[in-house]
This record gives C-alpha cells, structure tokens and sequence, in this order.
C-alpha cells in the first residue's frame, strides 16, 4: 500500500486520462479483436501462441483469484482511494490483475515472436506500462501485476518452445488441444468445488465457467481449423481484409450478445455461448473466409 499512496502523489486529470487509455490495452476486449485480426488477416501461427498462452494465462488468473481471495487495495485499506473512473473494470478479486494479464499474453507473446528488436522492445514497454496503469490507478497492489507479469512471462517460454516446429502433426496438436480441455475443465472442477463449499459467489463461478467454455472453444478449434480446415490469411486486397474483420467481428458481438435472447443466460448457456463464440472465430468464419476471401498462398497461413 506505500507504493500505492506514492503513485497517488503524482496523479492529475490529464494523467488519469492517459493512464486510462494504458489500461484499456489490456481490457478483454481489446486484445480479442486484436487476436482475431490477426487471425483472421495476418499471421496464424502467431495467433495460435498468443491464443494458447492467453487462455492458459486466464484460465490460471481465474483460479488464482477464487482460490486467494485477495481484496481490492481500497477494500484493504478504506481510506485509499483509487482513481473513479476505473472502477467500472475493476471487479472480482485483486491478486493476480487480469488487466495485466491479459496484456501481457497479447504484447509479451508478439515480443517473444517478433525478431525485429524496436518492436520486440516497444511491444515489453507496453506490458510494462499497463502493469503500471493498474498500480496508478489504485486498482491493484505491486504483487497483484508482479504474479501476473511473470506467470504469463513463463506460459510465453514454454509455449513458444513447444510450438517452435509449426508443421501440422495431427497426433501432436490432438494432444495439445486435450491437455487444454483438461486444464479448462480443472479450473471449472476448481471453482464447482469452492462454490459448493461457500467460498465464493456465483459471480465468481459464472467468470471461470465462461472462462473455461471460451478455452475450450479454442482448444477443439486450434485442432479443427489446424488439421482440417487451414485456410490463408491473405486476401485480394487491404479493402477486403477490412471487410473480412468487420464482418468476423459482426458475428462475434452477435453470439456473444444474440444468443442471450435465444438461448437465454444462466450458468450452462453462459458457457455454451463463449464456447460457440470462439468456435465462430477459430473454425465457422474461417469455413467461410475460406470459401470467399481467401488468396491461397502456401508460404503465408
């Protein structure tokens, strides 16, 4: 909390302003269309790591949060005060920060793959930055961005090791996506077992059940489009590909918000809905880039 009350020195409008545009680097969001983008219209092989480590990643937040239950700095200590305006983000738990998570799966992976040096070190800088964002804005404590920088620094080793030979082995991708089912399924085991024991809310089993269905999804989709499908990422021209992510990302919003008014929400059809939704984004709009948008070019997937 010292660090906190120093950073809080030093705040200003027009920092809370910048500093709120740091963080939403690494808001949920953000980084999904930023995944898709890139699936969809630039670099698969880049997407299918970042995609492993940012669902491992999450999956692993989620359960650190639920099995910790560490309080937000100002529930802590009710005379701090974070910064207002990023409250609204600031739900759940505070150890580990998902907000740093999250951005450092995106931007920590596109540094351990990138070769360019600039690059490699400007997209590290903005890890740092968002961490920082979190601690400036009140919202998280120095171990809360610290255990999430460097757990998913880790999944980004091992990932991009085990993922070095890029040629499709349908064994070996068969085996990466089950062990990620089952590592989706221990976190929804973890969580079915603290709720049914009192330890945490619904809420709380509502986010990891999301979050393992969305990691399932991208688990049987990494097989499928990896073994079956396989299309290219390239397009006739930069209009199409503009086209081609406005429409992947249509369909998206209108699973993750339109299925609400057929399926209805609860905790199964939650969990159906983000397994549909990466479903759509790994393998049934690919289906259709493939048959519409595609320019196939073997050397670039």
């Amino acid at each position: 909390m010292e660090l906190l009350r120093l950073i809080e020195n030093i705040r200003s409008p027009f920092l809370d302003v910048v500093i709120g545009v740091i963080t939403s680097l690494g808001e949920e969001t953000f980084v999904v269309a930023v995944i898709c983008a890139m699936f969809w219209c630039i670099n698969k092989r880049a997407t299918y790591i970042t995609g492993v480590v940012f669902f491992l990643s999450g999956l692993t937040v989620q359960g650190m949060k639920i099995c910790f239950q560490i309080e937000r700095p100002w529930v802590i200590d009710p005379s701090f005060s974070p910064v207002p305006s990023a409250l609204e983000h600031a739900t759940g738990y505070s150890f580990p920060s998902g907000h740093t998570q999250s951005a450092t799966a995106l931007f920590g992976s596109l540094g351990a793959i990138i070769k360019r040096k600039p690059i490699k070190a400007l997209c590290f800088i903005v890890v740092v930055l968002v961490a920082f964002s979190r601690l400036y804005l009140g919202v998280h404590t120095l171990p809360d961005v610290a255990a999430s920088v460097l757990f998913t620094l880790l999944i980004i080793f091992l990932t991009v090791k085990l993922r070095a030979d890029d040629a499709i082995n349908k064994r070996r991708e068969l085996i990466g996506s089950f062990l990620m089912v089952l590592y989706a399924v221990a976190a929804i085991v973890l969580a079915a077992v603290l709720y049914s024991g009192g330890r945490i809310e619904m809420a709380y089993l509502s986010d990891c059940l999301k979050a393992a269905g969305a990691g399932v999804g991208f688990a049987v989709g990494m097989y499928v489009e990896r073994v079956y499908i396989d299309f290219s990422v390239r397009a006739k021209n930069m209009l199409w590909q503009v086209i081609k992510f406005i429409l992947g990302i249509a369909g998206v919003l209108a699973i993750q918000e339109g299925l609400k008014l057929v399926i209805g929400t609860g905790l199964a059809v939650d969990t159906i809905r983000y397994f549909i939704m990466i479903m759509w984004i790994l393998v049934f709009y690919p289906l259709i880039i493939k048959r519409f948008f595609s320019v196939v070019n073997n050397n670039q997937k």
